[in-house]
């Protein structure tokens, strides 16, 4: 009996019209969705192919100086070194394929990144150029024929999140919400909230883009259950570009994937289907993290940070886990009820290039560069207390080394607790490595995890920032931030890359003390 999930057909009709409308009905989407139909269907098989490929990458400025930076990074350098400085010879290098996937993957980060939703939307980017990589991998060492279209398939797997962050964010963060929770799958958090799954939400938007069947076919989700060998290459497509997908959001949460256990799942859920033991598992998510660096840098893309940190113990509580950052709106003009300016990113951004400025002149000791940060929170935030704690080896205590606002001088002796582990928020923040907003400090869930100096000592804060200076596995310290007001409109993802940034250039500066 055939797999209903395999069939494109009936797959538009289990999508709302109204999502669909909005995903995909704009002159933008269409016009990125002719653009990826017309390079899927230029054939490898030919020179026709070459010729039309080239051709189609010349006449964009952009993605011809994008594709020769890739062919001249340290992956694909050619062995005499001479620079490639034409589209012809950068095909011949990189392979058809190879450039084929690329000027797809190029083509929606150029329609998609500038979204104003920029921190989910280059996270599920990311995860769709990563995916590709992993297909492109699988393709070498398979005998399908026809089997590097599979790097394809498997860029095509994140569609639908891609889509939903960048036109539906407050559903995509719910779904995000849901998965945290830890009691959903993906698949299941999307059905709940949009009415269809992501991969079928996908499969609808590629089949609205008019792009072949078998690629079509190849989003469909597997079952859960340990993955079967494919017996035919329609069907092995369809298990590389759900691995993909898979493995390219573990790299996206874990700085050291090999030997974790969700390494080890995914090898045990895909190793006997995909002919992969751990020796080439380790050696595939290598070759994919190089091929990321590069394939980034020939974007000019930053990479994001990892999504989910190295957790100790049992993890953080769900009201926490649901109070990290990247979870609001933006806003233009005036001031926010809580205080909070609602020019935040332009705030954030010009302290971003302060502070980078002070580190690259070499002037800036590890003091200055953090009370830089300190103040440039402090004031684009619209805090009235800021702190930034460092842990104190001698007294074995987490002590505000630096403070700014309201009544400081009186607070910052207050302000200080011991290193050891405790449940409470600030431990359950660093040994998470989670950066956190909380809107309302008077939640009780949230209030059963405030220490009891904290309720002594601002017993009026009513929102406040928690971001911790975890290097490695050592924690460091943190900033806080607090108001005396509630702050309903969170952070919302451009302000969190900023604010990441900014802890970023302090961990580097307490990384070379």
């Amino acid at each position: 009996m055939a797999d209903p999930t395999l069939a494109p057909e009936g797959v538009t009709r289990r999508v709302r019209a109204a999502l669909m409308h909005k995903v995909c009905g704009d002159e933008e989407m269409f016009a990125l969705g002719a653009s990826i139909a017309r390079v899927v269907e230029m054939a490898s098989s030919d020179d026709q192919g070459t010729h039309d490929l080239a051709y189609y990458v010349v006449s964009d400025p952009a993605l011809t100086q994008r594709i020769l930076r890739l062919s001249n990074t340290i992956q694909y350098r050619t062995v005499s070194g001479t620079p490639v400085t034409t589209i012809s010879r950068a095909i011949s290098l990189l392979g058809f394929d190879n450039v084929k996937t690329t000027a797809l993957a190029m083509l929606l980060v150029d329609a998609l990144d500038s979204s104003e939703h920029a921190g989910s939307v280059r996270l599920e980017l990311e995860a769709a150029l990563c995916a590709s990589l992993v297909g492109r991998e699988m393709a070498r060492h398979s005998f399908f024929q026809g089997a590097e279209e599979a790097a394809i398939c498997a860029l095509f797997k994140n569609i639908g999140p891609l889509l939903v962050a960048s036109h539906e964010h407050d559903r995509y963060r719910e779904i995000g919400a849901l998965i945290l929770g830890g009691k959903h799958s993906i698949g299941q958090a999307s059905q709940m909230i949009l009415g269809c799954s992501y991969d079928a939400l996908t499969q609808a938007v590629l089949g609205e883009w008019k792009i072949p069947d078998v690629i079509v076919r190849a989003q469909a989700a597997l079952p859960p259950s340990t993955v079967r060998v494919a017996a035919n290459r329609g069907e092995w497509m369809r298990q590389v570009a759900s691995f993909g997908q898979d493995l390219a959001r573990l790299l996206a949460k874990t700085r050291e994937p090999a030997g974790s256990p969700e390494a080890a799942a995914l090898l045990a859920r895909y190793g006997h289907a995909l002919d992969l033991d751990r020796t080439r598992m380790d050696e595939l998510m290598s070759a994919v993290q190089e091929g990321m660096r590069g394939l980034m840098d020939s974007m000019n893309m930053q990479p994001a940070p990892k999504t989910e940190p190295e957790a100790s113990g049992s993890g953080l509580p769900n009201v926490l886990l649901l109070a990290t950052l990247d979870a609001g709106e933006e806003e233009q003009a005036g001031h926010h009820p809580s205080g909070k300016p609602k020019n935040a990113r332009d705030l954030l951004l010009a302290g971003v290039q302060d502070v980078t400025q002070l580190r690259a002149s070499g002037r800036g000791k590890l003091n200055d560069v953090v009370l830089a940060v300190l103040e440039t929170l402090y004031g684009a935030l619209g805090f009235r207390f800021a702190a930034v704690c460092l842990k104190d080896a001698r007294s074995g205590q987490f002590r505000a080394r630096a403070v700014l606002g309201d009544d400081s001088a009186r607070l910052q002796p207050g302000f200080a607790f011991p290193a050891a582990s405790a449940r409470d928020l600030f431990h359950l923040a660093m040994e998470n490595d989670a950066d956190l907003m909380i809107s309302d400090a008077s939640s009780p869930k949230i209030r059963d995890l405030l220490p009891e100096w904290h309720r002594k000592l601002l017993p009026d804060a009513k929102s406040f920032i928690v971001l911790p200076l975890v290097v490695g596995k050592a924690q460091l310290g943190l900033f806080y931030a607090d108001r005396t007001s509630t702050a309903p409109e969170g952070v919302p993802p451009d302000e969190t890359a900023l604010i990441k940034a900014l802890k970023g250039q302090v961990l580097a500066a307490l990384g070379q003390g």
